[in-house]
């Protein structure tokens, strides 16, 4: 696990020791996602320069340094992330042709891969999360690369003549020619979604490369300002739909067995490391599945990290400890303490680089902390809920489609009449502030969407009322017609949009920028790509059964967890922000939120204004909402 950075001077003006210094210089922002090592390579006649940090993972001798050079000299790689079917890569390439070996990296056998085979047909097979810059000296091509999920980050683009990329946003504001703009659609987009879709970025002209994508720069010809379009070497839709299509056919059991094979797989690749790992726990589902998957595959106790709140509602740190105790498990228990939350709080900006609303970034930040003091891998359990249902909303959109065509233009017409903002007035005598409008506006939306993404897309709207902070051109997923699967349940078409929003926009965002930013790696067993297409080739009654989400999932865990541990409704792993906006950080609310500094950032105050009254004084819960404004103003003042 590392950070990469690099760029390319299209006026090839730039001398070898000043390429490699502004590019140390950019690699140095990211110094928290490789203390161990550094590393760089400039080619002058080219312009480009690539900057390596290192978090020796696999293979902790210098044979695994960077940037590393194929055998044949052709190639130049930096590369962050894992590949975890790299054993099984460097047996078949050993099969075909033995090698000679400098090391046991990942990276190497990587780089012999696509020596041998070409990078085409090197990705397919790769099982692993990254983000990587490949040089090819004999085309004189830069190719860019992230993995299929997304669950590591690679930003690029053009800031005057120079073409920048890296892992954060940080590392390319470190280059002398850095110059941007705030985008105002990502902003709006922001407001609504807590992140800003891909791939978008705050800035304008800074891009996130999608994931599974490629982007192939030949240096010669290169004009400022122009990109060739990112290309697919896996395509998340038509895999879907090649699923759909050719459904698993086996009865309960035999799902539950492959299920369980297809995970025994996946966690046994990701326990190899030549450093000490562990496991977030907690008390649902999907962790608690990934731990004891592990621990039956470890000689040793496994150790287990869970963060627990004073709010019994918010709390599985009790269930946590008890699943602990059954599995065998080292376990460690944080409490968040309301004490150090302002000092996270103004952490959070400098972190993730770009404004991110997810509230539950405090409690992973501490989580992530906590286990990087035992530890320099971790597993967790996300992509669950995505890929097996395990989020109410997919019933409630389920719930609220199909539409007729009638319905849903005479449920456009009036929500485009209503005067919904006049609505809320009535009332206003009451002892709760007036709702009218905004319910019959989300009301009136969901009977007007035209799909069953648009009513998901609005379900996760945290501003969803007639009057917004903030407007903008729609981006992202939500705004393509085209994006959506052809699939005929409505389910597997809402955990579909999640896969390609929320998880690598917000989850995967969440897991990467809080781990690494405390020097620790995580992996996510469950996001494999042979677990993600066996996901999606099951009939929606393995997945949702008499009201039960992620069945098979539970199925599976029920093997190695008594049912007793671990049933019970689903808990999101959220912080009391909602009490600590009107205690601890009421202050610091406050100061961002006058009109003058909202104005300051395009914002309409009125409605902002309004929901922290209401919040503040505890007649209406608003707060994902003003979260979201919170961290973006917040990120402002940091910028």
């Amino acid at each position: 696990m590392c950070g990469i950075a690099g760029f390319i001077d299209s006026r090839r003006a730039t001398g070898q020791q000043a390429l490699e210094s502004r590019v140390t210089a950019m690699a140095a922002a990211l110094t928290h996602r490789g203390p161990d090592a550094d590393g760089c390579f400039a080619a002058p006649e080219s312009g480009l320069a690539l900057g390596f940090r290192r978090l020796s993972i696999q293979d902790l001798s210098a044979a695994g340094d960077q940037p590393m050079h194929s055998a044949d000299g052709r190639f130049v790689i930096i590369f962050n992330g894992e590949i975890y079917n790299f054993r099984e890569l460097r047996q078949e390439l050993d099969a075909q042709q033995p090698g000679q070996w400098r090391g046991g990296s990942d990276t190497e056998v990587l780089l012999a891969a696509i020596s041998r085979d070409g990078l085409a047909r090197t990705l397919p097979r790769l099982d692993g999360m990254f983000a990587f810059a490949l040089w090819d000296r004999q085309v004189r091509t830069l190719t860019l690369a992230r993995d299929p999920v997304g669950e590591k980050p690679l930003y690029y683009g053009w800031s005057g003549a120079t073409f920048l990329f890296g892992s954060e946003l940080k590392a390319l504001t470190c280059h002398p020619d850095w110059r941007a703009d705030i985008d105002s659609d990502a902003v709006a987009a922001y407001l609504q979604y807590s992140y800003i879709p891909a791939p978008h970025s705050i800035y304008t002209g800074i891009s996130k490369l999608p994931p599974g994508h490629c982007l192939t720069l030949p240096v010669d010809g290169l004009q400022p300002g122009s990109l060739p379009v990112p290309e697919p070497f896996w395509n998340a839709r038509a895999a879907a739909e090649v699923a759909a299509r050719n459904p698993f056919t086996g009865d309960d059991r035999e799902a539950a067995d492959e299920l369980e094979r297809l995970l025994q797989r996946s966690v046994a690749r990701r326990m190899i490391a030549d450093v000490p790992i562990g496991a977030y726990l907690s008390g649902g589902i999907d962790s608690p599945l990934i731990a004891a998957l592990a621990q039956a595959v470890s000689d040793h106790p496994l150790q287990t990290f869970t963060i627990g709140f004073d709010d019994p509602r918010l709390d599985e740190s009790e269930h946590a400890a008890r699943i602990a105790a059954h599995l065998g498990t080292e376990h460690t228990e944080l409490r968040a303490e309301t004490g150090s939350v302002l000092e996270l709080v103004e952490r959070m900006p400098v972190m993730f680089d770009e404004p991110f609303g997810d509230v539950s970034q405090l409690p992973t930040l501490l989580l992530a902390t906590l286990a990087r003091q035992h530890v320099t891998t971790v597993l967790t359990g996300d992509g669950g809920d995505e890929l097996f249902a395990g989020y109410p909303r997919y019933q409630s959109v389920a719930r609220h489609w199909p539409k007729n065509a009638l319905s849903q233009s005479l449920s456009g017409a009036i929500r485009d009449w209503a005067p919904c903002a006049a609505l809320n007035r009535i009332g206003a005598s009451s002892n709760r502030p007036p709702r009218l409008g905004d319910k019959l506006y989300r009301m009136l939306e969901d009977a007007a969407a035209a799909s069953p993404e648009r009513i998901h897309e609005a379900h996760m709207s945290r501003w969803r009322t007639a009057r917004k902070p903030a407007t903008g051109n729609r981006i992202g997923y939500f705004a393509d017609p085209n994006a959506a699967p052809v699939l005929d349940d409505t389910v597997d078409r809402a955990g579909f949009a999640d896969f390609m929003t929320y998880l690598p926009d917000d989850l995967l965002v969440k897991v990467d920028r809080t781990t690494m930013g405390v020097s620790l790696e995580s992996r996510i067993p469950i996001l494999a790509p042979d677990v993600v297409r066996f996901a999606w080739s099951l009939p929606p009654t393995m997945k949702i059964r008499n009201g039960q989400t992620k069945w098979l999932l539970r199925q599976v865990l029920h093997r190695h967890v008594p049912e007793s541990l671990v049933d019970r409704p689903k808990q999101g792993f959220e912080p009391p922000v909602g009490e600590w906006l009107r205690g601890p950080l009421r202050d610091w609310a406050e100061d961002l939120l006058t009109p003058a500094r909202l104005e300051e950032s395009g914002l309409d105050p009125a409605p902002v204004t309004a929901a922290w009254r209401e919040h503040s004084n505890g007649a209406r819960d608003w707060r994902f909402a003003l979260w979201n404004v919170l961290m973006l103003q917040a990120w402002r003042a940091a910028s």
